[in-house]
């Protein structure tokens, strides 16, 4: 295998294994900043032996093991309690200056990871500062890939993460999983940050491109980890069933060119049957451990009414709007109801509708939401209102930052202004 190769492995190794090394080194040093940078020295180390000394048999096991050599070898240079140095050093046996690969292979790595998740997602952090944290520890995304990845620059990340580790250890945030009075609220936190990062490869905010699919693809495998970590949590397998299902119409949301297209013009022959079925299945898991589904679980079932329609006809947007109703209920937010509106109004007609997203004009909460207008815009130019809707459309493509989305706006404000219904 030559170097070129063996770079490669070493990358997809990372990927892969990151968060494991880094969440048993944080479970042995309780920091996670740390943990993070030790992770960082094993993978040099292995940028350095594999290609003269091959890949190991248990690559994850090796940067393990490597790290917590390093961690001992920092202690002693930090002079921390010898006591704590001998704990340490019988965990890698009695050779503690030795890598044990089949040690680290059997070592709880799933307690530690899931403590890693709750602190990397802790509410004293920023959302934007959970975000990337989340990507750099768990996900194992380099500083340069993050900062693509958001349209920012790296110095923005890496002083973003810089923060967020300092402010976890000046917190002096616990490394563990919060009991069960705190585990709810912070769960939330986890859910929310896995969906952040979805949501922003979903509808990319800036830039020129509708999508950014690696994002989505890193919020599902952080779903699909937090599955198997928390098997029993119903919120944890409603999240991974929106994702998988709303993952599932990647190829079509695009057409050759890269132009955005919506979900009722999409070839649903180019929906990813796989990932539905992933979606259905996940959402099943989460509707049998709870008779009160919470958000992302009546997310999950609005998404899995779109998917069972193999046409937009057959879409039941009055079990939509149903949904939206019972999710306002539970997690009331403005959003849902502009969400609700668009149901309302397919369902009941688009005056119907339009008297729901009139209602939400004066939230401050939408104040710079460029799909209030829109929504509204689209309802009036589906009630021959077209001077109105082209002034609404002209105004959402004012406050949006996604180049593609700025032009399917303005689009549609030119086919209103020639007083015909929108193409696009």
């Amino acid at each position: 295998m030559g170097v070129a190769e063996v770079h490669r492995t070493v990358e997809a190794v990372w990927r892969i294994e990151s968060g494991r090394v880094v969440a048993a080194l944080a479970g042995m040093v309780r920091d996670v900043g740390w943990a993070e940078e030790l992770a960082q020295d094993a993978l040099v180390s292995a940028l350095e032996s594999w290609p003269r000394d091959g890949v190991p048999t248990n690559p994850g096991a090796w940067l393990t093991a490597v790290g917590k050599r390093k961690a001992i070898d920092g202690l002693r240079r930090r002079a921390l309690l010898d006591r704590k140095v001998t704990e340490l050093g019988h965990e890698l046996g009695d050779d503690a200056f030795t890598p044990d690969f089949d040690a680290a292979l059997d070592e709880p790595i799933t307690d530690d990871l899931l403590r890693l998740v709750f602190t990397a997602c802790h509410p004293v952090l920023t959302p934007p500062a959970r975000a990337a944290l989340t990507l750099r520890v768990i996900g194992g995304l380099k500083v340069e890939e993050i900062a693509r990845a958001f349209l920012v620059p790296e110095t923005t990340i890496g002083q973003r993460i810089t923060r967020a580790k300092k402010t976890l250890a000046d917190a002096k945030v616990p490394f563990e999983v919060p009991g069960p009075t705190e585990r709810a609220e912070r769960l939330g936190s986890v859910l929310e940050v896995v969906y952040l990062i979805f949501n922003e490869g979903y509808s990319a905010t800036r830039g020129d491109d509708w999508m950014r699919p690696q994002l989505c693809a890193d919020a599902l495998r952080l779903a699909r980890i937090l599955q198997g970590l928390m098997p029993d949590e119903p919120e944890v397998h409603g999240l991974a069933a929106l994702l998988e299902i709303q993952a599932s119409r990647t190829a079509a949301r695009t057409d050759a060119h890269g132009e955005p297209v919506l979900l009722l013009e999409q070839d649903r022959s180019r929906w990813d049957r796989l990932l539905i079925r992933r979606g259905l299945t996940a959402l099943d898991r989460a509707r049998a451990r709870t008779d009160q589904p919470g958000p992302y679980v009546l997310q999950a079932e609005i998404a899995a009414c779109h998917a069972r329609a193999r046409t937009p006809a057959e879409t039941d947007w009055a079990r939509i709007a149903a949904g939206y109703a019972e999710l306002a209920r539970v997690a009331p937010s403005p959003v849902v109801e502009l969400n609700r509106a668009v149901a309302v109004s397919f369902a009941d007609g688009p005056a119907a509708g339009l008297s729901v997203a009139r209602a939400l004009v004066d939230e401050p909460a939408l104040a710079g939401y460029h799909l209030l207008p829109s929504v509204i815009g689209d309802l009036l130019a589906k009630l021959g209102r077209y001077d109105e809707a082209r002034a609404e459309f002209e105004r959402a493509a004012t406050m949006t930052g996604n180049e593609r989305e700025i032009a399917l706006l303005r689009d549609r404000a030119a086919d209103c202004a020639r007083g015909v219904a929108p193409t696009r």
